[in-house]
């Protein structure tokens, strides 16, 4: 299992594998240009850690959990939901997010398993979409929640989810790992808001990429956001301290103006 972190370093971008506090560098600056050691190594504290990819595109599921559709009461979806989420909403760990300019209603949480895709799939199978998952990391789905129903005629979900900075992900892509495995937790001002499994997904990891390559080619560095369970919540204070944890992978950290 390698932990791998995209980051900035005497004035360049650069990628590593983190181990404690110390990475070590490899060649290129993406992780999908087959970097190599160089032999280099740079502490934790002294770099500037950057969303771990640049994205082409952001797929947002939606209702992926059975218990969050029990407690919601709505059917189980027969195949994903799901919408793309802006690319300009990334922003890196440990940056502050900002409320939207004029939007004065709730600002939402939602820790999830977020998939970084590692090399182009179409129409892959089930069987073979492992092979085009580069590893897991941690993202927090931030959402403008009344811009959603505001116009009664059209949900607008990319909207509320697609404001600048309302896209973290990171620190780490996590390779070698079983996400099935692995609770995802979300920690909002010291206090635990969400702990739920990834095994309660309604469309597991490899079945996921699968059926999303079939719909649209998915590129290296493409991120899916796997969509979230129970203990979602608004962040009420004027700053808030957001961590999403998943043990295995890492812990994102964001401060969320609101």
């Amino acid at each position: 299992m390698a932990h791998w972190v995209r980051f900035e370093h005497g004035g360049r971008i650069a990628v590593g594998t983190l181990e404690g506090d110390t990475i070590a560098v490899h060649s290129g600056t993406s992780l999908f240009d087959n970097p190599k050691p160089t032999g280099e190594t740079a502490k934790l504290s002294d770099v500037k850690l950057k969303a771990p990819t640049e994205p082409t595109k952001i797929i947002a599921m939606w209702n992926n959990f059975h218990a969050l559709a029990a407690k919601l009461n709505v059917a189980e979806p027969a195949e994903p939901l799901f919408l793309l989420k802006a690319t300009s909403s990334v922003t890196d760990p440990g940056a502050t997010v900002k409320r939207p300019v004029g939007y004065d209603g709730p600002v939402v949480f939602e820790g999830e398993l977020g998939i970084v895709i590692g090399k182009t799939a179409t129409n892959v199978s089930e069987a073979d979409a492992a092979a085009h998952i580069f590893g897991y990391t941690c993202v927090n789905d931030i959402t403008a929640a009344a811009i959603i129903q505001k116009d009664p005629t059209f949900p607008q979900w990319a909207r509320a989810k697609g404001y600048d900075g309302f896209g973290p992900f990171g620190p780490v892509v996590a390779t070698g790992l079983k996400p099935e495995t692995l609770t995802i937790k979300t920690i909002l001002n010291g206090q635990e808001r969400q702990n739920y499994p990834i095994s309660d997904m309604i469309f597991p990891a490899e079945k996921l990429v699968s059926l999303l390559s079939s719909y649209m080619t998915l590129n290296p560095g493409d991120l899916i956001e796997c969509g979230t369970s129970v203990g979602v919540g608004s962040m009420k204070e004027p700053v808030n301290q957001v961590s999403i944890v998943i043990d295995g992978i890492g812990q994102l950290d964001n401060t969320v103006e609101v």
